[in-house]
């Protein structure tokens, strides 16, 4: 067959120039040649940079692909690779059940469910070492972001949380198919040494997307609308806006929400 053609629905931009795709390939580290770790590339597409992962003998990779005409063109011009291409929605997949013993993962990710795809990676963080994603730049920028920026939100705390963050490259919107409206990049994300956060975990994410969800707003406006007034109990962080706030001060603000809700 021949070329696949882009959806929009499904928010594809494939990428054509093949330096980029090499680069992106040796962004992501490996194993060994004895014991290869296992990748999973999310939105393989027509294979530009699945190509140059199919050729490392360090990583053993499997792709996530839900469109049905790239499956059909991947498995015509990659048939060894078509054993290990899994068809569906990466999103909805059991990553535990399907790769126990963890797996890294790459990919020119869809830029209308890039946030919901680094959602499942922090749901997954014990399972996932190591990412490498080209996403939108803006998108790229807030996760990659320190506190004190106006575009440091929700994702940028939730992933530094738990991966030490790399803004690697930025990439021209000219070296796609369709050429998509704004500029991409690469980041990567490796796993830090953090094992569990000293704070109740689902509430420290409860009071993160609180405290960004009237980001204009001091912290005490916030809060309170998210989980009533404390009893009129006071934090010293109450005077400010969230962005202003490490991971460190949100472990600290959620262990003060669990002991005055």
């Amino acid at each position: 067959m021949g070329e696949v053609r882009a959806k929009k629905a499904l928010g594809q931009h494939f990428l054509t120039d093949l330096n980029i795709a090499q680069k992106i390939c040796n962004s992501l580290s490996g194993g060994t040649t004895a014991a290869p770790d296992k990748v999973l590339e999310v939105g393989c597409g027509m294979g530009v940079l699945t190509q140059y992962l199919l050729r490392r003998d360090d990583i053993v990779t499997y792709g996530a692909e839900i469109d049905s005409e790239s499956v059909c063109y991947l498995h015509e011009h990659y048939p060894n690779f078509a054993p290990r291409l899994i068809e569906g929605d990466f999103l909805k997949m059991p990553l535990d059940k399907m790769f126990p013993e963890g797996l890294k993962v790459i990919g020119n990710f869809p830029y209308n469910i890039s946030s919901q795809i680094f959602f499942k990676i922090i749901e997954h963080r014990n399972l996932v070492p190591e990412c490498v994603g080209m996403i939108q730049k803006e998108v790229a920028e807030r996760i990659a972001e320190k506190q004190g920026s106006k575009t440091y939100g929700i994702l940028s705390v939730l992933l530094q949380a738990w991966y030490n963050i790399d803004y690697l490259f930025t990439v021209s919107e000219k070296v796609f198919n369709p050429p998509p409206k704004v500029k991409s990049a690469v980041i990567r994300l490796r796993r830090n040494t953090t094992s569990s956060l000293d704070c109740d975990e689902q509430l420290f994410v409860k009071v993160v997307k609180a405290s960004f969800g009237q980001r204009r707003k001091m912290l005490r406006n916030s809060l309170r609308s998210a989980f009533g007034d404390f009893g009129g109990a006071e934090h010293p962080f109450f005077t400010q806006r969230a962005e202003q706030l490490s991971v460190a001060d949100f472990v600290e603000l959620t262990r003060w929400v669990a002991e005055n809700r």
